[in-house]
């Protein structure tokens, strides 16, 4: 997986962190470096754990299935950008609280990062560098998340699903890729 790709798998897992790092950034009005910096170590550290979990949990199986794990990676991947695109089309808001404590953030940082775990277990199949993707994926999801706050107290909630749905294509598109390269169809 070339550092482009990992960027791109990057930017679409962080588009739900950024979408409720938004929201939060409503919720507060006032966007703080500290806040920004809790918002970016809340998803972006669960961003990077989530992967490697994912990835420990995938290599237990690789050896059993490494005739179908372009189609898992594909799968997963498709999955995860078609739930994304669907929450949101679902026009379903809530509206945001404010608190960036433990209890709060736990929940939404978790939440936002299930999807990381089931990309780390495609990157088990992938052979990639599990601690250089989980740490650039974690980076880019705390800048991402900080900037979602600060965006949220500036210019609201309109680009929340923009982001979600943005995320979502470039996972599906992802799937693709690496699905019609493994068949042999196309070569990056």
């Amino acid at each position: 997986m070339s550092i482009f790709e990992l960027f791109l798998v990057a930017v679409g897992l962080s588009m739900d962190a950024f979408a409720v790092s938004i929201c939060k950034g409503l919720a507060l009005r006032r966007a703080t470096l500290k806040s920004m910096a809790l918002a970016g170590l809340w998803f972006g550290g669960f961003q990077a754990l989530m992967p490697v979990a994912g990835y420990l949990l995938g290599a237990q199986f690789k050896d059993a299935i490494t005739a179908v794990d372009h189609w898992i990676a594909f799968g997963l991947l498709a999955v995860i950008g078609g739930n994304m695109i669907r929450e949101a089309l679902s026009g379903g808001e809530k509206e945001a609280d404010p608190s960036l404590g433990a209890k709060a953030m736990l929940v939404l940082a978790l939440a936002t990062s299930i999807d990381a775990l089931a990309v780390g277990v495609g990157f088990a199949f992938l052979n990639v560098n599990i601690a250089a993707a989980a740490g650039f994926i974690g980076a880019v999801t705390f800048t991402l998340s900080a900037a979602g706050v600060k965006a949220g107290a500036v210019f609201g909630a309109r680009y929340k699903s923009r982001a979600e749905i943005t995320g979502g294509v470039i996972l599906i598109l992802l799937g693709g890729k690496i699905l019609l390269e493994h068949l042999g169809i196309i070569h990056f």
